[in-house]
């Protein structure tokens, strides 16, 4: 059978994988990928990888069934050899509101979910209530790359193509399409529903930085309070969601703001990039005798006061920025009301393919990318069974 895969964010590598291990090669697979966007330039490369589902529960009761089997999953490789390359690990941390809420559906899921003491939350003083866990981490540069390989081991080829239509795929010879186009996915069939929620972060190197921090404050919507959550190598900042935003460039605005609030909610973010910055403005002096200005634009990412005769302004500012701040990347998240996870026959004159299609996971597609591709893989398993009825002889019985 013949099956394309589109998409290659960590929905479509995962469905690819799920399905081609489940099914091949017991009924032989021909699978294929196409994507006009792979790793490093996906979705899923922006994305912290933090395992946390919204906090509302959503209208789909399945969609915390998929969280569910993700965390099991992630789990079940936490301590196997393939969890490093994976970028997979355990990370523990805070949820912190403005006042009381109740306990989110997913705290037992988690480990070691419980609610923060009033002494924690003096850590904390603009906030009043919070819940401390452990969860999983899964960053999509490494677990993209760890999904890509799998895949070219077992015999399935990727293709670097932007699909203009179901239709060139299905005359292309598919029997099977696998949706997984994300926030795009309109551009393949219209849905008025799927909108981009657009996310810019800051990536920064605060390795002192051990536990993740996620605010919530109701008046301002799901991720535009401030955010902080450890990598293995930086540390990712953020805070904002734009639905409707299709502006990919970084944007001066959004990177103050964020910039603002996070060193607000912890402090020594900014306190240690002057210190980081001195180190380097030594070095900087020794190396250009403190009166050779650098032709640079820079962003001020904080006022600090230093001795003005050891280095240029010029200097100074590009030490603070280059010592803090090591990426900044913009994202859209693929927003709809519910995740889009379900069969479609199309036709095409005398062509005609099944679809399945599985996109619309907004901000959480790492927490239930594995409930998904399994759910994906069950929809494929029902059209090989049908597919196996319909060239069964009739019975003469």
């Amino acid at each position: 059978m013949r099956v394309v895969v589109i998409g290659a964010g960590v929905i479509g590598l995962s469905t690819a994988l799920c399905i081609h291990e489940r099914f091949h090669p017991a009924q032989p697979l021909h699978l294929k990928v196409y994507a006009d966007r792979f790793t490093p330039f996906t979705t899923s490369d922006v994305a912290a990888g933090l395992w946390q589902p919204y906090l509302s529960d959503s209208s789909n009761p399945q969609e915390a069934e998929w969280g569910q089997q993700t965390f099991d999953y992630l789990l079940s490789h936490i301590h196997s050899q393939d969890a490093e390359k994976m970028g997979l690990s355990l990370i523990s941390g805070y949820n912190l509101f403005q006042h009381e809420v109740p306990d989110p559906s997913w705290r037992n899921t988690v480990l070691g979910f419980r609610r923060l003491t009033p002494r924690e939350m003096d850590i904390f003083p603009e906030y009043s209530y919070g819940w401390f866990n452990t969860s999983l981490s899964l960053e999509g540069k490494r677990y993209l790359p760890w999904l890509t390989e799998r895949l070219t081991e077992r015999g399935v080829k990727l293709f670097h193509r932007k699909v203009e239509s179901f239709e060139e795929v299905a005359r292309g010879g598919a029997d099977v399409i696998i949706n997984c186009t994300g926030v795009w996915a309109g551009a393949l069939q219209t849905d008025t529903l799927l909108q981009p929620g657009r996310g810019q972060i800051i990536q920064v190197e605060a390795p002192w930085m051990k536990h993740f921090i996620l605010t919530h404050d109701s008046s301002l919507g799901i991720y535009n309070s401030p955010y902080i959550i450890p990598g293995s190598k930086t540390v990712t900042l953020g805070g904002v969601f734009q639905l409707g935003n299709w502006n990919e460039l970084n944007s001066v605005h959004d990177h103050n703001s964020i910039w603002r609030r996070c060193c607000q909610l912890e402090p020594t973010l900014k306190r240690a990039g002057v210190l980081d910055a001195c180190k380097i403005m030594a070095r900087l002096t020794r190396s250009v005798g403190g009166s050779a200005g650098l032709a640079a634009t820079t962003v001020v990412v904080g006022m600090v006061t230093w001795r003005e005769s050891l280095v240029t302004p010029g200097q100074w500012l590009l030490a603070i920025v280059n010592a803090r701040i090591v990426g900044e990347l913009t994202g859209f998240r693929p927003v709809r009301p519910q995740v889009r996870l379900e069969r479609e026959k199309l036709h095409f004159g005398s062509s005609s393919a099944e679809v399945i299609h599985n996109y619309g996971h907004g901000g959480y597609g790492v927490t239930v990318h594995w409930g998904c591709a399994m759910e994906a893989a069950n929809l494929f398993g029902k059209i090989l069974e049908e597919k196996k009825l319909s060239r069964m002889p009739p019975s003469h019985l």
